[in-house]
C-alpha cells in the first residue's frame, strides 16, 4: 500500500485531520530533527564526567545488568509530569547546572475526526471510565504500523489513528509512585524510542535479535519457535557470558523455539536468585502478560498492578547482593498508541527504504525509561538518542568487544544487524566510580485495585480495537511447552483468584 492509498483507506485525504498548526499535531518539538543519525554520519554521544564508556569495557564496574520491559505507554503519557514538577528541576540545577531540565510535557493539544481540538487531561478525570487505571470505556489506543504513521503525520486523535480521548491522557506521579521513587532518585532518558514505529512484538524482536526479520505486526496466536534470528542470549552465550530471561507466565524468548530452553527460568527463581545473589550477567525479566489480571502495565490491565510488580523486582533486586554492581532497565516495549509531543526519527537499519510504509528505520514514539543501579546519576537525565537496541549496544560494549561508540569494523562480530551496529550506547550516563548504592526505599501505597473490565459493555458502547486479538494469545503448542517444562509460578499473590471483580490492597505481596 502506498501512501495516497493509506491516506484514503485511513479517510485522511482531504479530512479534518491535516487541520491544525504547532501543538495540534503529533510532533510539536521543533527541536528535534525528523532523522537520526546515517550511516555516513554517526555523531559521537556527548559523554558526562566519569563516564563508563570513557574507560575499557573489561573495567566497567557494572554487572549484573538487569532489564525489565512493560507494555505499551509513551513517555509523555507516564513521565510528562516530571517536566513541571519544580523541586525536581531545582534539585537537578543545583546539582547539574542552570541548563538542566527534561524533555517531558502534560499540556498539549489534538484535534479529532470531528475538527474539535482536545486538550490532554490526567486519566482520572476523564469522568467516562469506572477504572481509569484500567481504560475499561475505551478502546485500547492504536498502535499498529499504519495507526502509528498516522499518529506520527496528523496527530493522535485524527482519523486513522483508532483513538478515542484514552491515547490523550496521562498520569501523575501519584498514580505511578514506583516510576516517580526511581525517576527522581537515579535517572531518566527522555529520548529512548521504541524501535519500530509499530506493535509490541516485532518491537520485542528488536530487543532480543536487533531486527523484526521484516514483521511489521505481531503473529497470531503467539507461538513456540515461530522466529528464526539470532538472539542477544546466543550471542552472549558464545562468549562464556550467562544471560537469562525470568518469566511470570509466558516466556518470550520460547518464541525463538526449544534452543532457548538453557535461557528460560521461572519469576520464583528471579526472587531466590536475586536473595542469593546468583542473577546472571544478563537478565530479563517478562511480566504476566495477557488477561484481566496482567501486571506488565498493558491497557484493560489495571496499572496499580503493574506499579506492585515492578515494585517487587525492584524492591528485590535492590536487597540483593548483586545490588552493588548492578544496574537495572525499566523500559517499555512500544508507545501503545498515547500520546507523545516528539516526532520519533529515523535510523540506520538493514531495511531502511525510501518508502514510509515499508521502512524499518522509522523509530516509534518515545517510551518511559528509567536507569537504577548505583552508578546511575542521582535526579538525572541522559538526553541522547536511543532505542532498543541501544541497551543491546551497551551489552555489546561491556560482554563482547564492541567499541564504545560508532558502527566499527564492518567484519567485526559483535553485532547482529546494522541496527545495533549504528545504535547508541546505552550506557552513556552511567558513572565508572563513586558509587552511591544506599536507597531510602520503603514499601509504596498504591491505588486500590478496580474491577475487572466488562468487555460486552465495553464493545456495545465503544466498539472493536483495531487490535482484533491479544498479541499475547499463546498457541496451543505454546501453553503446552510452558505447563509441561515449568511449574506455575507461585509469586502472583494479587493473580490467585482471577474470578473475583474487585481486588483488595495486599499490604504483604512484595517480598521482604
Amino acid at each position: 500500500m502506498n501512501r495516497r492509498e493509506f491516506l484514503r483507506a485511513a479517510g485522511l485525504v482531504g479530512g479534518a485531520a491535516m487541520l491544525g498548526g504547532t501543538g495540534l499535531l503529533a510532533c510539536s518539538d521543533s527541536s528535534v530533527s525528523a532523522s537520526g543519525p546515517s550511516a555516513g554520519n554517526v555523531p559521537r554521544l556527548p559523554l558526562p564526567p566519569d563516564s563508563v564508556l570513557g574507560h575499557a569495557a573489561t573495567d566497567c564496574p557494572i554487572d549484573p545488568v538487569f532489564v525489565l520491559t512493560m507494555e505499551n505507554r509513551s513517555f509523555d503519557h507516564y513521565l510528562g509530569w516530571l517536566g513541571r514538577d519544580e523541586q525536581y528541576l531545582e534539585e537537578g540545577r543545583g546539582r547539574y547546572g542552570k541548563d538542566f531540565r527534561v524533555n517531558a510535557r502534560l499540556d498539549e493539544t489534538y484535534i479529532n475526526p470531528f475538527n474539535v481540538p482536545v486538550r490532554t487531561r490526567h486519566a482520572l478525570d476523564l469522568g467516562d471510565d469506572p477504572s481509569p487505571y484500567r481504560g475499561c470505556n475505551h478502546k485500547d489506543p492504536g498502535h499498529g504500523w499504519n495507526a502509528g504513521r498516522a499518529q506520527r503525520t496528523f496527530g493522535f486523535l485524527a482519523a486513522g489513528t483508532d483513538n478515542d480521548n484514552f491515547a490523550a491522557s496521562y498520569y501523575l506521579d501519584g498514580d505511578i509512585p514506583i516510576h516517580a521513587h526511581i525517576a527522581r532518585r537515579f535517572t531518566v532518558t527522555d529520548r529512548q524510542h521504541a524501535s519500530l514505529l509499530g506493535p509490541t512484538f516485532p518491537n520485542r524482536q528488536y530487543i532480543y535479535s536487533a531486527q523484526s526479520e521484516g514483521l511489521k505486526e505481531s503473529l497470531h496466536p503467539l507461538d513456540f519457535g515461530q522466529y528464526s534470528g539470532v538472539t542477544i542470549f546466543e550471542h552472549l552465550a558464545r562468549a562464556g557470558v550467562e544471560a537469562a530471561e525470568y518469566f511470570t507466565n509466558l516466556p518470550i524468548a520460547l518464541c525463538w523455539g526449544a534452543r532457548m530452553f538453557p535461557f528460560v527460568r521461572t519469576v520464583d527463581r528471579f526472587f531466590s536468585d536475586a536473595e542469593e545473589g546468583r542473577l546472571p550477567a544478563v537478565t530479563f525479566v517478562t511480566p504476566w502478560v495477557g488477561g484481566p489480571f496482567r501486571t506488565d502495565d498493558h491497557p484493560r490491565g489495571d496499572i496499580a498492578l503493574g506499579q506492585r510488580f515492578i515494585e517487587a523486582i525492584y524492591s528485590a533486586f535492590i536487597r540483593s547482593p548483586q545490588w552493588r554492581r548492578g544496574a537495572l532497565i525499566l523500559m517499555y516495549d512500544e508507545w501503545g498508541g498515547f500520546f507523545d509531543h516528539v516526532r520519533p526519527p529515523v535510523v540506520p537499519d538493514d531495511r531502511n527504504s525510501s518508502n514510509d510504509f515499508d521502512n524499518f528505520g522509522q523509530l516509534g514514539f518515545r517510551v518511559p525509561s528509567l536507569i537504577a543501579s548505583p552508578y546511575a546519576r542521582r535526579g538525572y537525565v541522559d538526553h541522547n538518542w536511543y532505542d532498543h537496541t541501544s541497551v543491546r549496544r551497551f551489552l555489546e560494549w561491556r560482554f563482547l568487544g564492541a567499541p564504545p561508540q560508532g558502527p566499527g569494523s564492518r567484519r567485526a562480530r559483535w553485532f547482529l544487524t546494522k541496527r545495533d551496529r549504528y545504535a547508541n550506547n546505552f550506557g552513556a550516563s552511567l558513572r565508572f566510580s563513586d558509587p552511591e548504592p544506599d536507597v531510602d526505599f520503603n514499601p509504596l501505597d498504591f491505588a486500590t485495585v478496580t474491577a475487572r473490565c466488562n468487555e460486552a459493555q465495553r464493545l456495545q458502547e465503544v466498539g472493536p480495537d483495531e487490535q482484533k486479538r491479544d498479541a499475547f494469545e499463546p498457541s496451543d503448542l505454546l501453553e503446552t511447552v510452558v505447563r509441561e517444562r515449568y511449574s506455575t509460578p507461585s509469586f502472583t499473590p494479587w493473580l490467585q483468584n482471577v474470578d473475583i471483580q474487585a481486588l483488595p490492597v495486599v499490604p504483604d505481596d512484595r517480598p521482604r
